[in-house]
């Protein structure tokens, strides 16, 4: 099946979007996707595709899948195995978490993260009471790594789970990428969505060490004399 898939998707090469690809997801030199390689794919075909082959593909091709160079092939691989996850039982959910941490060097892209951290690493690692394997990610040194890490606990905070989630928030607010900084601003925001409360409580202590992006998305939906307070605190 899995050539089957690969002759379907690889049929769809379009070399305009996918010279737009890699000027958005900053595949250049120095960049932080650097030498990344794109079909030209958008993000509903991948997700057809996805909806077409998953029943019948193996985690073995998944696996074989997120070794492709083709960032649109990993990121098909991926909705196969979200796909895979939400259908599963227990033995199966466990043995994509496992596939999906120990090939967390190929999921090297923050949309790549986005679309699959919450909805496997974030699930399991609630599901199951243990954030061991997410810390190691966060203590990895790996960008990537690191940004499942945080984006998991978006899972989390949807079920008012926000231990982690803060604790994570708190391990990042001094790293000094702009993609984490992001990551956690839109977890801080979200834990805001869930209980306004709490994200006040944090912001009251954390805010004179986060960066500036974290707070301005962190407050991105508070009203606007609200936003400014914090601000004019930063």
């Amino acid at each position: 099946m899995k050539e089957k898939f690969l002759k379907e998707i690889l049929s769809l090469k379009n070399d305009t979007q996918a010279k737009l690809n890699m000027r958005f997801y900053k595949t250049g030199k120095g960049e932080y996707s650097e030498n990344d390689v794109f079909l030209g794919l958008v993000s509903a075909q991948n997700r057809a595709l996805a909806k077409k082959y998953y029943k019948s593909m193996q985690l073995a091709e998944l696996e074989e899948l997120l070794q492709n160079k083709f960032h649109e092939i990993r990121m098909t691989a991926l909705f196969m195995l979200v796909l895979k996850y939400k259908q599963g039982d227990s033995a199966l959910k466990k043995q994509i978490f496992e596939l999906y941490i120990n090939n967390a060097q190929q999921i090297n892209n923050w949309d790549l993260v986005d679309n699959s951290a919450p909805y496997i690493a974030g699930d399991f690692a609630c599901n199951s009471s243990t954030t061991d394997v997410l810390w190691q990610l966060a203590k990895s040194g790996n960008l990537w790594a690191e940004r499942i890490s945080i984006v998991a606990s978006l899972y989390m905070i949807k079920k008012r789970d926000f231990d982690y989630p803060l604790k994570v928030c708190e391990y990042f607010l001094a790293h000094n990428h702009d993609l984490i900084h992001k990551a956690v601003g839109w977890m801080l925001r979200e834990v805001g969505k869930a209980d306004e409360k709490i994200l006040e409580n944090f912001l009251d202590r954390y805010t004179l060490k986060m960066p500036r992006t974290t707070l301005r998305y962190a407050i991105e939906r508070f009203p606007e004399e609200k936003r400014k307070h914090y601000l004019l605190l930063k």
